[in-house]
């Protein structure tokens, strides 16, 4: 294994000798309504006007993924690509929105954003750990006005661990895997005196699934280690309030490339990597500080804040040209010749770090007044972010033997040397008014973007004197949403929904347009005992969508970071949620489908210089876009053990834009995968595990960005063991 836990076991250590001095104690105050989460719980979900999903502690425990994508599986409505197998850097969208880096959809962590630079630089490499999360919420629709500032697709919001109301909580959880897989997650918590406390780490890694022709790893190592303090009101206080510091730190090395293979190589040996791309590998670093703060005054109204900063650093190491052929222009063909004949010339491999730093802050508000039946939500945000390229490009020979040798290194500054960022306002005014069984949320968000570039140009590395480039774009939108749900019976619900979507567009673009659309959805919602029914149609029509030219994308390096405007898309689907527990006496045998219905077309022709869109004609559909995703989960479940299973289901996807028949060079072909969860609990403190992910071993290709294919992971079986109490 590529390293060792010792900083793991010593948190560990760290862990125990904390918890040893919380104390347990009754607590006169009820817990408050929680102030990190959009949603509130899984009851609060008949309540919203708009498509809204829980994933729970106890569902996300059942197969203990450390990959959002397999858990986001189970949400229709939601898109993700498969990239480096471990789910290290996920691509999701939502309801047509496009998956590429989530760039088109609101991500948070704890109820505040948590991408890197979500104005200035939307499709920043991070993402949290998921597997330190204790539930996810999705939510679409009208009552994701309230987040933005991408209103368009919907809000997808992770839940850290949280100190518990009282008493203490702690457990250590260590798992071990193929391709010398390893997990070290413990976390220990405590309150005293109303003062409560909670530390947490959680560290895992592998060797990879992929091979070289040499004796490198394909792994990752990804270290994540999270501190929470919060104090609240001493019982008997006119107002309740609380207050929460949150610390996190996370770090990660991987052995990720863009280079995939041709279509002949993948046939042959889906998991092999070329020699070219050996020395490819991302470095990451992260700090995330949080300050909750939560009042509930004594006439109902509750006022909920946040301020929170954020601090990124990563350097992508990767090969992005062979023989001066880009990847997607000839890059790869000259790689796969050369590892079934190497020469004695050798073959250039140009290797770019993609050297960047981020940070942003903000604080952010909102206040709930109760008016009888009524309520009347304002809030508002403040944010900056910025974006800091400062990246170069090293020329090394890839020798006969395929060891590699730098030729000429680059100067620090040479290839991008440029800093974008971005800061926005908002606020928003929403009510909540209920007339006997029907409910309407009404209200609208104010967003003011303001986006700016200044690049140095490649010659300029010290950034002496001013910017070669100085732009400046300024965009505002009122953002109108409104959404109605009528409680028909005591066990249906009819649902409809109507909102403007908005996302910013790209810096350095002055006469670039914002993305606007309408987007329009109704269904219903049925729960009786044990049956729960979600049936939601939806319809995105925009009148401007926008894509950015990235390198994941495949753009050529003179064409990233421009931006097309598509003019009118429409998108319109269903999704379809059904969930049964069926009661066998000695066993329960919960049942689960979700069901994703998309179509998509293009409604004007136009050129980009995107792999993914191409030349457009009018009726071509998005890429990456599966008309169909199915997921099912069967389980058993007996006083002291589960067993589950679940199968996901994408048809047919399109790589690039176009309509009819898909060419094999555009395809990723349909696929089932089958994941497997099962655990065993002896007593109240202990519990073994085992996950099996693609229990069939199934070989797909996941991704076919810069012309080359990238595989899904294989089989992988992993045994754990968790202690708690």
């Amino acid at each position: 294994m590529k390293a060792s836990f010792k900083v793991g076991l010593c948190a560990l250590a760290i862990q125990s000798a904390l918890v040893g001095q919380a104390i347990a104690e009754e607590q006169a105050e009820s817990q408050p309504m929680e102030t990190i989460t959009i949603i509130g719980s899984a009851a609060a979900v008949n309540d919203i006007p708009g498509s809204a999903n829980v994933v729970t502690q106890d569902q996300l425990e059942a197969f203990d993924y450390s990959d959002v994508m397999r858990v986001l599986a189970q949400v229709p409505g939601v898109y993700v690509m498969e990239e480096d197998g471990y789910g290290l850097r996920p691509n999701i969208g939502m309801r047509g929105t496009g998956t590429s880096r989530s760039e088109k959809i609101t991500v948070m962590e704890d109820g505040v954003l948590v991408a890197p630079a979500p104005l200035a630089a939307p499709a920043a490499y991070y993402f949290p750990t998921m597997g330190r999360m204790t539930g996810v919420e999705v939510l679409k629709g009208s009552s994701a006005v309230r987040h933005g500032p991408r209103t368009t697709g919907g809000v997808l919001n992770l839940i850290s661990r949280q100190i518990p109301d009282d008493g203490r909580d702690v457990f250590a959880d260590v798992a071990i895997g193929e391709n010398n897989y390893g997990k070290i997650h413990a976390a220990a918590a405590g309150n005293k005196d109303n003062i409560g406390a909670l530390l947490e780490v959680y560290r895992y890694q592998a060797d990879g699934f992929k091979k070289l022709p040499v004796n490198k790893d394909t792994g990752f190592v990804k270290n994540d280690v999270m501190f929470k303090l919060k104090g609240r009101s001493l019982p008997g206080a006119s107002t309740y309030q609380e207050t929460e510091l949150k610390y996190k730190y996370s770090d990660e090395e991987s052995d990720e490339t863009y280079m995939g293979l041709t279509d002949a190589d993948f046939a042959n040996s889906p998991y092999a990597r070329y020699a070219a791309s050996q020395n490819d590998k991302m470095k990451t670093d992260h700090h995330n500080a949080q300050i909750n703060h939560f009042a509930r005054f004594s006439g109902g109204t509750e006022l909920s804040s946040q301020v929170y900063y954020n601090k990124f650093a990563r350097n992508w190491y990767k090969a992005y040209k062979v023989n001066g052929d880009s990847l997607g222009s000839g890059g790869i063909d000259a790689a796969s010749a050369f590892d079934k004949n190497p020469t004695a010339e050798g073959l250039s491999v140009d290797i770019k770090a993609n050297n960047r730093e981020y940070y942003s802050y903000g604080i952010q508000t909102e206040a709930v007044m109760p008016m009888g039946d009524h309520n009347f939500i304002i809030g508002g945000r403040y944010h900056y972010d910025q974006m800091d390229r400062f990246q170069w490009a090293d020329n090394w020979m890839l020798n006969q033997d395929l060891s590699m040798t730098l030729v000429n290194a680059g100067e620090p500054g040479t290839d991008s040397n440029r800093i974008d960022s971005g800061r926005t306002a908002a606020g928003y005014a929403q009510g909540e008014f209920v007339f006997g069984d029907l409910q309407v949320n009404a209200g609208a968000r104010y967003q003011w973007v303001e986006l700016r570039r200044k690049d140095w140009g490649k010659t300029n590395p010290s950034r002496q004197g001013s910017p070669d480039k100085d732009v400046k774009n300024t965009v505002q939108a009122v953002l109108p949403a409104i959404g109605l749900t009528y409680r028909a019976t005591d066990d249906l619900v009819i649902l409809a929904g109507v909102q403007k979507g908005f996302a910013p567009p790209a810096p350095g673009n002055d006469s670039a347009k914002a993305e606007e659309s309408i987007n329009y959805e109704a269904g219903l919602r049925y729960n009786m005992g044990s049956i729960g029914i979600d049936a939601i149609g939806f319809f995105s029509d925009y009148s401007n969508m926008h894509g950015n030219c990235t390198a994941a994308q495949g753009c050529d390096e003179e064409k990233i970071d421009n931006q097309y405007n598509a003019g009118e898309v429409e998108i319109k689907g269903l999704e379809l949620s059904a969930n049964y527990t069926a009661d066998l006496g000695a066993v329960d045998m919960p049942l689960r489908l979700a069901y994703t219905l998309t179509d998509s077309q293009f409604k004007n022709d136009f050129e980009s210089d995107l792999d993914t869109w191409g030349s457009v004609k009018k009726g071509d559909e998005l890429p990456y876009l599966a008309k169909h995703q199915l997921y099912l989960r069967a389980g058993l479940e007996g006083n002291n053990w589960t067993f589950n299973v679940n199968a996901r289901y994408l048809s047919d996807m399109r790589t690039q834009a176009g309509q009819g028949t898909i060419p094999a060079d555009r395809l990723i072909p349909s696929r089932w995968v089958m994941d497997l969860g099962a655990n065993y609990r002896i007593g109240e403190q202990h519990k073994i595990y085992l996950n099996v992910d693609n229990l069939t071993n199934k070989v797909y290709a996941a991704t076919r960005v810069h012309g080359s294919l990238q595989p899904g992971k294989p089989r992988t079986a992993i045994l754990g063991y968790r202690y708690s109490f």
